[in-house]
């Protein structure tokens, strides 16, 4: 910063105290980065999860136990102790996960698993040269850069999607679990590895379940899970879904659901007006899509914006301009999937918000 610089913003109102204020929370923004690096270390090796189940313990007793190497446990510890995570007593040399801390970090709480969304941060943090290279010749990061992808959505979908399935997310729909116990047919658009139509095929054995998805690995994986479960009423195929509802498709089935997958697709309007085309007439789309206003202002009391914006940034967005598509981001908001759901085709779309949700809205949308 020049000299006159420094004078102009000084004589422009310049405030002190709001600086060193800002400063300071720019120190607290960089220590909270470092440690959801951390705890995505602390998820992915298990030690959560070993701590959880062990009384104070010093760090050769906690390697030992996770089947670890103990120097690096040890640093990891220390970051744990310093970022008041783990209590460390230093006259017995011992650390302690306390209960209260292990029900957002540990697998022992299945549903309320913090310590699965830290690992978006190192994931995305893997293709920063890639985005970085985006902003200044456009373009996008394709989906085959993001290597482990599938499989923290998938642990993200056990968590958010999967656990409330049949408690919360089906009686959205009244009568909807009736009709799946008698049979119908059901497609799942941009399924992933699977986890919630292999939950359905094992809930609802009558009912017939297709999953849809462009991921090979994904759709080879959910096709195992479906085979190890005995689920026969489940298949998956690698598809586009902007073909979807072409031919002999159309009115094909009765519910068709997508989990957080129509705004990263490469034209999402095609999609959509694809799921009206492939509904039956007396059928109901239900779609889980990100919670936001379509507006920068109106999400700054999201209780978890930044993350969400980073994530479209990093993701969702350049996985569609990747692809040549419209790049809509996670953050495209209820009032423009609204307009998207009418100009696809559906009559009524009723917006629903899950009290132990605070990340998404599930639309209900019929012809």
């Amino acid at each position: 910063m020049t000299i006159a610089t420094a004078e102009h913003i000084i004589n422009a109102g310049f405030d002190e105290h709001r600086a060193e204020q800002f400063a300071e929370r720019m120190v607290d923004m960089l220590n909270a980065g470092c440690t959801a690096l951390m705890i995505s270390i602390g998820h992915r090796t298990g030690l959560f999860d070993t701590l959880a189940a062990m009384a104070p313990a010093t760090s050769e007793e906690i390697a030992s136990r996770a089947g670890l190497n103990e120097r690096y446990v040890r640093e990891w510890l220390g970051a744990m102790t310093v970022s008041d995570i783990i209590r460390h007593t230093p006259e017995t040399a011992t650390y302690q996960l306390p209960s209260e801390h292990a029900i957002s970090l540990s697998r022992t709480s299945p549903a309320d698993n913090i310590a699965v969304f830290a690992q978006y941060i190192p994931l995305l943090g893997a293709v920063e040269d890639q985005i970085v290279h985006c902003f200044r010749h456009g373009g996008g990061v394709p989906y085959e850069s993001f290597h482990r992808f599938h499989e923290v959505m998938a642990e993200d979908s056990g968590q958010s999607v999967v656990a409330a399935l049949d408690t919360h997310i089906l009686p959205l729909v009244p009568g909807l679990t009736d009709r799946l116990e008698q049979g119908i047919r059901v497609l799942d658009v941009g399924c992933g590895r699977g986890k919630a139509l292999n939950c359905l095929a094992g809930l609802y054995p009558a009912s017939r379940f297709v999953g849809y998805d462009f991921s090979r690995e994904a759709v080879d994986y959910a096709r195992r899970e479906a085979s190890e479960q005995g689920h026969h009423n489940a298949t998956f195929q690698v598809r586009d879904a902007a073909t979807l509802g072409e031919g002999n498709e159309r009115g094909t089935f009765d519910l068709i659901t997508t989990f957080d997958a129509i705004h990263d697709q490469k034209d999402p309007l095609a999609v959509l007006r694809g799921i009206r085309a492939a509904l039956a007439d007396d059928g109901v789309y239900l779609a889980q899509d990100i919670k936001g206003s379509s507006h920068h202002h109106g999400d700054r009391d999201h209780p978890i914006g930044p993350m969400l914006y980073t994530v479209s940034c990093m993701h969702c967005m350049t996985v569609s301009l990747a692809q040549g598509g419209e790049g809509l981001g996670a953050m495209w908001g209820k009032e423009r999937a609204l307009d998207y759901f009418s100009k696809a085709g559906f009559g009524t779309v009723e917006v629903n918000e899950l009290a132990h949700d605070f990340q998404n809205y599930w639309y209900v949308c019929r012809p």
